[in-house]
């Protein structure tokens, strides 16, 4: 881009050349006259082509040092955690940026598997900010406290300080052990649990956000081996197609979400997605979660495989029941 920058540049003056010829030549003038008139004008559009590369190479290193701290907000997470397969997709309405105001993290506490889905309101280097206040927060009270609605609570003080006058986050929180999933939703959307049918797991109890006075309700549901969790931000239900109609939640979903293996899944739900939205308008954050089982004396005497044991297939369509 830079040189077809340059080549533009060069094009112009020699054509400015060749017209201030033509004219001064047909006038009388001595083109020399026009040159020395020119060449001012030259030597300004260097000096201004070379700014701009010099705005062009600082923006690069900029978007660089971004990227990095991006990098480090959101740390990647691995396919096996205490038992749960985990496949993750994240896509920031934001050009140039790795996440937006969408965040996500999960770690291994002594109750299970914790995990939290969140959604900053606002873009850019705010809701970025925001976003790592969150997770730290998360990061240093998961392991410890006792039950959600402590954590949920926890995090609130913490991001209470740092928060402007109509700044808020959503977040979910699930905590995974053996046949179940417990959940607080502080205004975010419910999760979708995949098994013989699609269902949205709403809390009791409709909580708002965190920064706005949150009231956390603990929801438990089951989650057997042959059944999956979805959890993800508004970028998915509420991206729109060209006559305003939202991203259905419905058996297709549930299809895609079905698929052998959890690296098939995710992208089968992007396929319907963006088929139904194109560009995005929303950051967009998926985390499809399943159990796994646990391996049996004489494998666990063998050691582990190397990525864990593959999640168990999910049932058949049943549309007569939900979804």
């Amino acid at each position: 881009m830079r040189s077809q920058r340059g080549w533009f540049l060069l094009f112009l003056l020699v054509e400015g050349v060749v017209a201030l010829y033509v004219t001064f030549g047909r006038a009388g003038f001595d083109p020399l006259t026009g040159l020395l008139v020119l060449a001012p004008a030259m030597g300004l559009a260097s000096v201004a082509y070379r700014f701009q590369c010099d705005q062009e190479r600082e923006l690069s290193r900029v978007r660089q040092i971004a990227e990095l701290a991006q990098q480090a907000i959101v740390r990647p997470l691995p396919p096996r955690l205490g038992g749960m397969s985990l496949a993750v997709h994240t896509r920031s309405a934001t050009d140039q940026a790795l996440i937006g105001g969408d965040l996500h993290d999960a770690l291994v506490a002594p109750t299970g598997v914790r995990l939290i889905v969140g959604d900053v309101k606002g873009k850019g280097m705010e809701a970025v900010r925001l976003s790592a206040v969150v997770l730290a927060s998360f990061r240093r009270h998961a392991p410890d406290v006792p039950d959600l609605v402590t954590l949920a609570t926890a995090l609130d003080a913490d991001l209470v300080p740092h928060l402007g006058e109509e700044d808020f986050v959503t977040v979910l929180l699930a905590e995974f052990v053996p046949g179940e999933v417990r959940l607080v939703n502080c205004g975010h959307p419910a999760p979708l649990r995949i098994g013989h049918r699609l269902e949205a797991l709403e809390p009791p109890e409709p909580s708002p956000p965190l920064g706005l006075g949150p009231e956390p309700r603990l929801r438990r549901a089951g989650l057997g081996l042959s059944q999956r969790l979805l959890l993800y931000t508004d970028g998915l239900s509420e991206a729109r197609d060209a006559d305003g109609v939202e991203f259905p939640l419905d058996r297709h979903v549930r299809h895609a979400l079905a698929a052998p293996g959890l690296d098939h899944a995710l992208p089968n739900l992007l396929d319907l997605l963006d088929e139904h939205a194109g560009d995005l308008r929303d950051d967009l954050t998926l985390l499809l979660v399943q159990p796994v089982p646990a391996p049996d004396p004489a494998e666990r005497a063998a050691g582990p495989e190397p990525d864990g044991p593959a999640a168990t297939a999910l049932p058949a369509d049943s549309r007569k029941d939900g979804f």
